[in-house]
């Protein structure tokens, strides 16, 4: 949004939150503040019951910024490379190599689950 006037901010901002209305009908509340933690460029903890569209609204969020979404389920047993990703080697015909595959945590928007498992 560079250079982009106030008005043209509000009005960017306001059909993003639109768009996402439409996709989570009824949370007005977290939509709001998704687009606060996104233009205070910080992190947010969504807590809820079950079924409450809290995933969902995450996924609309990234789609309508055309970002990548991945998420991280949080279990007892995830190791740090299930985070950050891993090198992988894979053979070729003249001889192998090793390349990095990242993890979900090199996605613009990363949900992490049921971090209270892990």
């Amino acid at each position: 949004m560079e250079g982009m006037t106030d008005t043209g901010a509000r009005a960017q901002i306001g059909a993003l939150r639109a768009r996402m209305g439409e996709a989570i009908i009824g949370q007005r509340e977290v939509i709001e503040r998704l687009l606060i933690g996104l233009l205070a460029n910080g992190n947010l903890l969504v807590e809820g019951l079950p079924g409450l569209a809290k995933t969902r609204a995450i996924k609309a969020l990234a789609r309508n910024l055309e970002c990548d979404f991945s998420r991280i389920q949080f279990t007892p047993d995830l190791l740090p490379s299930d985070v950050t990703g891993t090198e992988v080697y894979y053979q070729g015909e003249g001889g192998g190599e090793f390349r990095f595959e990242p993890g979900p945590i090199f996605a613009n928007l990363v949900l992490a689950d049921e971090i209270n498992r892990a």
